[in-house]
């Protein structure tokens, strides 16, 4: 795993790189770009073309299910956590940023590929699952309930319906999941383009992940709030995961791809949430970064572990 996650830590420094380079303003801009093409196009036509070629079986209820736990369980730890480990609470917006990324990982914009660069193309399959069919509808409710009560932003839960159903790789997932249940055979054609679309996803998630990275003196005198946030994200969330791969008796096969998916640092996608509702962005941005850099140890400890 290693030589992997050099290569992708060399892509992600490349865009971190970049945004020094840039500045900040105009970095912010290319990346909302890069993100937006790949949120509206790229990301997609993968997700398409992975689940209409995926069989539709148990395991198709079995792994969002078990993602949906992980999230939940997740994030319960790290109330608990800040609830009673810190004798004085952070301010709501900073608690609001924690919990989100305590609970929402980067399972897409880095857990695929990882996940496909180690274990090969079909395990795009565990990626798409854990986020689309179980994160991003908990963010969209759970989440944003959360955020709603943290933050000052106001939005109506009939609003946040909307808007997941807005979302084009959920419509995606949707359309794949029926065309595959059916056995509709995917086109040579359709499946050369769905193909050529989809292998930008990486290189510009990767790109798009170093763009959002940072660091700011004064984060230094915050380093001790980000304690749970690391332990829920990289290390109580994937034990969770194989915990419950076991006793579910997921196939063996399948289990090394969910822990080290379940293992992402947090997500990028949060920095909107937080905006929208006025929540700690600054803390969530120095979430993002430093749990990101601390996964380049703890997904090879995992793999280690898994064996």
């Amino acid at each position: 795993m290693m030589p992997v996650l050099l290569t992708m830590a060399g892509v992600i420094a490349l865009g971190s790189v970049w945004r020094w380079k840039l500045g900040e303003t105009t970095a912010n801009h290319i990346r909302k770009a890069l993100t937006q093409s790949v949120y509206t196009l790229f990301l997609p036509a993968l997700v398409l073309h992975m689940l209409w070629q995926s069989p539709v079986n148990i395991n198709t209820l079995r792994i969002p299910a078990l993602a949906g736990l992980c999230v939940m369980l997740a994030l319960l730890s790290a109330w608990v956590m800040y609830r009673f480990l810190f004798p004085r609470l952070p301010a709501p917006s900073a608690l609001g940023a924690l919990l989100l990324a305590s609970a929402f990982g980067n399972f897409t914009y880095l857990g695929l590929p990882v996940l496909t660069q180690v274990f090969g193309e079909s395990s795009a399959i565990i990626a798409i699952q854990f986020d689309l069919l179980a994160s991003t509808p908990l963010l969209f409710t759970v989440g944003i309930l959360l955020a709603t009560h943290y933050g000052e932003g106001k939005q109506g839960m009939a609003e946040a319906m909307h808007q997941m159903l807005r979302v084009p790789a959920l419509w995606a997932a949707s359309l794949g999941l029926l065309l595959s249940g059916f056995s509709i055979a995917l086109p040579e054609a359709l499946l050369g383009f769905l193909s050529l679309l989809g292998s930008a996803v990486i290189p510009l998630m990767l790109l798009a992940v170093g763009m959002a990275l940072g660091w700011k003196n004064a984060w230094l005198t915050r380093m001790p709030v980000l304690i749970p946030v690391l332990l829920a994200q990289l290390l109580i969330m994937p034990a969770i995961a194989w915990g419950l791969c076991l006793w579910w008796q997921i196939p063996q096969e399948l289990l090394p791809q969910i822990v080290i998916e379940a293992a992402m640092p947090s997500m990028v996608l949060g920095l909107v949430v937080c905006d929208r509702f006025k929540l700690d962005t600054s803390l969530y941005a120095e979430a993002i970064t430093v749990s990101t850099f601390f996964s380049l140890f703890s997904l090879p400890l995992w793999w280690y572990c898994l064996g």
